[in-house]
């Protein structure tokens, strides 16, 4: 990213499906794409085609027995339906996987062009966040990282919690940049984007006995957490020029920051085809990137070793008697700071109270009515 100019062209400039198909088969070969087995896919193909003319053959044979039949077109038209509504299924089909090599082609192309590299998907991708840690089949898409001025990538994330038909898939978008130095668990949960009654969307709830208030009108935009004890720190890292950048160009984005990453997250794709979507990411990168390096000088005063003797300890010029040596502490977070405390989901629990009385009270209604009769 640093130094290229923002170039979306690739993004919807036309794509030729052979090329496009050439394409994909490269990146698999060079092991940047899933690939799959071709045994499976020759035999998939050969029963679905049979499966393909054995429907119309028996679905032309029944609405010419029909008509036939002397049947009018209020017998045969549902027939008909059926088999227009199988087509489409199949065309749909076919046409999402050619779509895919044409999007791999121009997101490719597009990573090319902005000084990024590109990675169709991604298993379990191994990153502390709080999205990172649940559910199942969790799994990266459309990767996109950078490597200067410091490590930066943008992706969609899915995972599934819940089984059969309680089984949910939670969408994600998200930037995951690496920061100098570890630091404090802090949640910057957005105002702007959240639910009903000022819910949360985050999918973890924190104690709000870790919420501070900073000064001027950041808390209108922003709820922030950090672990008791560190309140000092945070307002050491987020400064009043810190903040003025999230307010202006993060707004609607989640943060966290934890351990040596700082992430933003948002309820939808960010990795996109989509030219204003990532004009808008590499604005929000660029404004956060040229503040972030004021973070590498924190330290944790909890990590401090204990004073040395100097005379005890070697140091040239030192001289005999009490004179303590006080080290600098090493990058790194305490164990009390590394992550925030998780709380009580209480406006959910309060709203679905709500709704559970309603119901019980309907319900209760209902069978008194009929008990009177």
């Amino acid at each position: 990213m640093s130094g290229v100019a923002f170039d979306a062209r690739p993004l919807t400039e036309p794509v030729d499906a052979r090329e496009a198909r050439a394409h994909a088969r490269r990146m698999k070969a060079e092991g940047r794409a899933p690939t799959s087995n071709a045994a499976v896919i020759v035999v998939a193909v050969i029963v679905g085609l049979v499966i393909v003319s054995a429907f119309f053959t028996v679905g032309v044979g029944v609405v010419t027995a029909l008509v036939r039949g002397g049947l009018g077109a209020a017998a045969v038209f549902p027939v008909i339906v059926a088999i227009a509504v199988f087509g489409l299924i199949v065309f749909f089909a076919v046409r999402g996987i050619r779509g895919q090599a044409a999007r791999w082609m121009r997101l490719d192309r597009f990573a090319r062009a902005n000084g990024l590299t590109y990675l169709p998907k991604l298993d379990d991708p191994q990153l502390p966040g709080m999205i990172f840690q649940r559910g199942s089949s969790r799994a990266s898409s459309d990767l996109m990282r950078g490597e200067q001025p410091r490590f930066v990538e943008f992706a969609n994330y899915r995972y599934t919690t819940g089984s059969g038909k309680n089984r949910t898939t939670h969408r994600w978008g998200y930037v995951a940049v690496k920061l100098d130095v570890p630091l404090p668990h802090i949640i910057l949960d957005a105002i702007g984007n959240n639910g009903l009654f000022g819910a949360s969307n985050l999918p973890a709830v924190y104690d709000r006995d870790q919420r501070l208030s900073l000064e001027g009108d950041f808390d209108r935009h922003f709820a922030l957490y950090c672990p008791q004890g560190y309140e000092r720190d945070a307002l050491y890292l987020f400064t009043p020029d810190i903040m003025a950048r999230f307010i202006d160009n993060a707004a609607q984005l989640d943060v966290e920051i934890v351990d040596d990453w700082l992430f933003l997250y948002a309820k939808r794709d960010l990795s996109t085809l989509d030219p204003a979507t990532w004009g808008w990411m590499f604005t929000v990168v660029a404004a956060l990137l040229d503040k972030l390096s004021q973070w590498a000088r924190w330290r944790d005063d909890r990590l401090a070793p204990p004073a040395l003797d100097a005379v005890a300890s070697g140091i040239p010029g030192a001289q005999p008697g009490p004179t303590p040596v006080l080290l600098p502490p090493p990058p790194g977070v305490a164990a009390s700071g590394r992550r925030l405390k998780t709380g009580v989901p209480w406006v959910a629990l309060i709203v679905f109270g709500v709704l559970g009385a309603g119901w019980l009270f309907t319900v209760m209604g209902g069978w008194t009515a009929i008990l009177g009769r």
